[in-house]
């Protein structure tokens, strides 16, 4: 048993812990529907309509996180202008913003 600030930890605890989860789980799968029809009840229930093509039903990632990116759409408007897709340029902000924070760090030690 190793003994912190936050508690103990224990590793028969925990292997007791996800056995004890594991017949739980497996005793409420065991607990559900057995019979289960191939065919009709393998489609979608879509409000009644013949199923569609993959395509139709096809979710893009654009849809997906719209709010994410038109909440974002100022930053990432910004974002593309500066992107070149040339490695060197990523490869020089990586190196000036390694010695900017080199700088922030270790400069104030050494005035002191």
């Amino acid at each position: 048993m190793l003994e912190t600030t936050g508690g103990y930890w224990s590793p028969i605890v925990w292997i007791v812990a996800f056995i004890v989860a594991f017949l739980m789980a497996y005793i409420m799968w065991g607990m559900g529907e057995k019979k289960h029809a191939k065919g009709e009840q393998e489609k979608p229930f879509l409000s009644g309509q013949d199923e569609p093509s993959k395509e139709a039903v096809h979710v893009r990632a654009g849809n997906i996180y719209w709010g994410f990116t038109e909440t974002l759409s100022g930053y990432y408007d910004f974002m593309k202008k500066i992107h070149t897709g040339i490695i060197n340029d990523y490869v020089l902000w990586f190196l000036g913003m390694a010695a900017i924070f080199f700088l922030a760090i270790v400069l104030p030690g050494v005035i002191m």
